[in-house]
């Protein structure tokens, strides 16, 4: 079975960076929308950015100037650019592609100190 596997997070500074990038671990055809989501401690998961098949993107407001999504398409890899990063983006980081159906990744941990 196809897996979504994530990398990039980690503990950093306020203010610091974070790339993360999520791949699947085998063929995923028909790939509509790719995304990213998070859960941050005590809290409900919550969408954070999404890519489309034609490059559209969306954000949640809460990063909307900070967070940076792209899509290799090619290899069907999905990126997170986070700059700026609040002490309030800590969270576990899912990665999700729709593709006739959801995708998850199994979570990466990002923690931003103050």
């Amino acid at each position: 079975q196809v897996q979504l596997v994530e990398s990039g997070g980690g503990l950093v500074q306020a203010g610091g960076s974070l790339r993360l990038s999520c791949a699947p671990s085998g063929s995923i055809f028909s790939i509509n929308v790719m995304g990213w989501y998070r859960q941050p401690p005590g809290k409900e998961r919550e969408f954070v950015a999404s890519i489309s098949s034609r490059g559209s993107t969306n954000y949640a407001d809460s990063v909307k100037g900070r967070f940076t999504i792209s899509r290799d398409s090619a290899k069907n890899t999905v990126y997170l650019q986070m700059d700026s990063l609040k002490p309030e983006d800590t969270a576990v980081y899912y990665c999700n592609i729709f593709a006739l159906r959801n995708f998850w990744g199994q979570g990466t941990q990002v923690t931003v100190s103050s």
